[in-house]
Formats: structure tokens, C-alpha cells, sequence
């Protein structure tokens, strides 16, 4: 009878501990992401140049309208990505990222980050964005898409040459795009 009682416990440990395990990959791996698509439809940003009593004054060499000042066009990585990026700059001097078009796959931790890296095709390409400097803009909105990320103001994006959407948890990039002056 104890040896049966010792079996029982064994068995019920291990039950627990495979429980643990299952419970900890779901959350970690999250793969029912990959059938759940977000669609983001955002209208290109249209900041207003400032005016009026108390305004800051107007941006020397700002643009009346939103202007693309670069973009490029997604390429996949890890996962299928197609869609344009561009980088604009708005009436006030600030600049947005602006994904039009985006088709990816979701993920548990996927961002938009600026880069200095190169866009490379392949399996070249998949981590090569956290090696240099990069800026993350924040968590990506849909997998699906017209979305905006607005650039904080204390970034320098002629420092830039690219944007990928990165997989935070896997340090791996979904797709990226190089960014060419326009």
C-alpha cells in the first residue's frame, strides 16, 4: 500500500508540474495570436501649424501639410509582411511613422522600432535590428492596416535608415522596410 500511496503522489506531482509547464508555454508562446488579425484603419495625422494668440511660433522650413519625407516598402522576415511605411513630417516639425497597407502576422510582443540597421532579405535579416541604434515607437496597434506612430521629439531620424516590426519576446523581426529619402 505505500508503494501504491508513493506512486499516486508521483504521478499527481507530475500532473501539477505538466500543468505548470503547459500554462507557462500558452502564455509565453501565446499562439492563438496567429489566427486572430487586428485590423487598424487611422487617418493620416493632420496637425494643425500653430496659430492664434500665445502660439508657439511657427517651425522655420515646417511643410503647410503633412509631407513624406522617406519611405520604403515592407519585406518579411519571420513571418509574411507586406505594406509601405513612411516617415512625415507634420505642419508643428514633429514626424510620424505611418504603415499603410500592413499585412503581417500577430504576435505576443510586437513593435515598431526605428533603426539604423540595414534591411536585409531572409534569414539575414531576422535580428539584426537590436544590434545598433534603435528607438521603439510602441506596441504595434493591428496586424492589419493604416496605423500612425508619432516619433518622440527628441529623436534625431536622420539617424535613421529603416523600420521593422520587431517581436519583442523573441527578438526576432516580423518584417522590415529601408527608408529612402524622398
Amino acid at each position: 500500500m505505500t508503494r501504491t500511496r508513493r506512486r499516486g503522489r508521483l504521478w499527481g506531482g507530475a500532473s501539477i508540474a505538466a500543468v505548470v509547464v503547459v500554462a507557462v508555454a500558452l502564455y509565453w508562446l501565446q499562439p492563438w495570436k496567429l489566427w486572430q488579425d487586428e485590423t487598424v484603419r487611422e487617418a493620416l495625422p493632420a496637425a494643425a501649424a500653430p496659430s492664434g494668440p500665445g502660439a508657439p511660433a511657427a517651425v522655420p522650413g515646417a511643410p503647410a501639410a503633412p509631407v513624406t519625407v522617406a519611405r520604403g516598402t515592407l519585406i518579411s522576415h519571420e513571418h509574411a509582411t507586406t505594406g509601405a511605411v513612411e516617415l512625415i513630417r507634420l505642419p508643428d516639425g514633429s514626424h510620424t511613422v505611418r504603415l499603410a497597407n500592413l499585412d503581417t502576422s500577430n504576435g505576443p510582443d510586437l513593435r515598431v522600432w526605428l533603426a539604423d540597421a540595414p534591411v536585409k532579405e531572409g534569414v539575414a535579416g531576422w535580428r539584426v535590428f537590436d544590434d545598433g541604434k534603435h528607438v521603439s515607437l510602441g506596441k504595434l496597434k493591428g496586424n492589419k492596416g493604416d496605423q500612425n506612430y508619432p516619433v518622440p521629439a527628441d529623436v534625431n531620424v536622420a539617424e535613421f535608415t529603416s523600420v521593422t516590426i520587431w517581436c519583442d519576446r523573441f527578438d526576432v523581426s516580423f518584417g522590415a522596410a529601408g527608408l529612402t529619402a524622398v
